[in-house]
């Protein structure tokens, strides 16, 4: 079998070893003195990193042009080209880099700068709080709840 194939058990080891790298991360900025403010900042960030996790198939680190197109398409807002790069851009801090490393995304997220990408994720977090709360069949509608 090839070794870099991802099957069941590997891929399951792979994303178990993304998932330390990044608790590691979290870990390091909750005891960061420059994000003590941030109101509820340990379920922010273990947010922030299931969210990255998923984009981050491949456990490279980085979720690179390809990933930020896949993830916006999952979002329902395609972006051309043009406009990833400028996102990317917008995310590194104007560099050449060419991904997003968990560090530049955890920056973005709890920064003050309002990223467009950074809206469209927490836009995309509010639309799934909102879809929560309706679940199961519709009520019967009745007679007095006709105009």
């Amino acid at each position: 079998m090839d070794k870099n194939t991802q099957g069941g058990k590997a891929y399951g080891q792979l994303k178990s070893h993304q998932e330390e790298k990044l608790n590691s991360i979290n870990e390091a900025l909750l005891s960061d003195p420059q994000y003590a403010e941030v109101e509820d900042l340990a379920s922010k960030l273990d947010m922030f990193k299931n969210k990255y996790m998923e984009f981050d198939l491949n456990d490279q680190g980085d979720i690179d042009m390809m990933g930020l197109k896949r993830m916006l398409e999952k979002l329902g807002v395609a972006k051309t080209h043009l406009e990833l790069k400028k996102m990317m851009s917008e995310v590194v801090g104007g560099t050449t880099k060419e991904t997003i490393c968990y560090d530049d995304f955890l920056k973005m997220m709890l920064g003050q700068k309002n990223a467009i990408l950074k809206l469209i994720l927490m836009f995309e977090g509010m639309s799934k709080e909102k879809e929560q709360t309706e679940v199961g069949p519709p009520r019967r509608k009745t007679f007095s709840d006709l105009p």
